[in-house]
């Protein structure tokens, strides 16, 4: 399980995330829903270690990242919403230098083969990352975060860039994942992909957590849209 516990970040005198709580338990689709500068890259960075937060604290399994950033790593995979990659490595060596880090034995090619295959992204990966266009560098930070059979996946805007067909095998991808009892969590602007692909969603206004819960109890009769919009046109003061 992941416990966002109070967290709080600020840059200069802005709250960005204002004493934060959630939990993201095993087998969990979990989206998270903002508007733009709500605060959820911000939160996703401090989950993955990249910003360090002001105070509160992150777990994974009672171990705090805070604490114990490299133990934490070993089972978070992480998909940014414009991946920086390094681009003078071909996608093949790319992956090759995630598996390393992750340090996989020769299990990686079969994983790699089938996620490779899977994205349609197999014949490209002895060409230079350089020349990918963003959908195909989408695709190969994607395979690089689930070859190594992550406990839990962190993604900020995954969808972003893909071709319709990619979008329906990630889903597909999920759904499995969280089968085997892999966490998901996810920043998404569209609303009806939320819907219908999670199972739990939190909504976040001005660095404030202001509804979450089960998906179907969070809906009632209504959309996500519809609360999403609602939430919106409320009064900010």
């Amino acid at each position: 399980m992941i416990e966002i516990n109070n967290v709080t970040k600020k840059y200069g005198k802005k709250i960005a995330l204002d004493n934060l709580s959630l939990k993201i338990a095993s087998g969990d689709i979990f989206a998270f829903v903002g508007h733009n500068g709500a605060g959820k890259t911000t939160c996703i960075k401090c989950m993955t270690d990249i910003l360090e937060f002001d105070s509160g604290d992150i777990l994974y399994d009672k171990v705090s990242i805070k604490n114990y950033p490299i133990e934490c790593k070993k089972q978070i995979a992480y998909i940014p919403d414009n991946p920086d990659l390094y681009e003078f490595l071909k996608g093949i060596e790319y992956l090759n230098f995630i598996a390393d880090v992750y340090e996989m034995d020769n299990s990686r090619n079969e994983k790699i083969n089938k996620y490779a295959e899977m994205f349609e992204l197999k014949e490209y990966l002895a060409n230079p990352v350089s020349s990918y266009s963003h959908g195909m560098k989408q695709k190969l930070a994607i395979i690089g975060a689930l070859i190594h059979d992550p406990k839990y996946l962190i993604l900020d805007e995954p969808f972003v860039g893909l071709d319709p067909v990619s979008t329906k095998k990630l889903k597909d991808v999920m759904k499995e994942l969280t089968k085997k009892g892999t966490a998901i969590f996810f920043s998404t602007h569209v609303l009806e992909v939320a819907e219908k692909l999670c199972n739990k969603v939190a909504i976040i206004k001005n660095g404030k957590l202001v509804v979450t819960g089960e998906m179907s109890k969070v809906l009632k009769d209504k959309s996500l849209e519809d609360i999403f919009m609602e939430l919106q046109n409320e009064n900010t003061n």
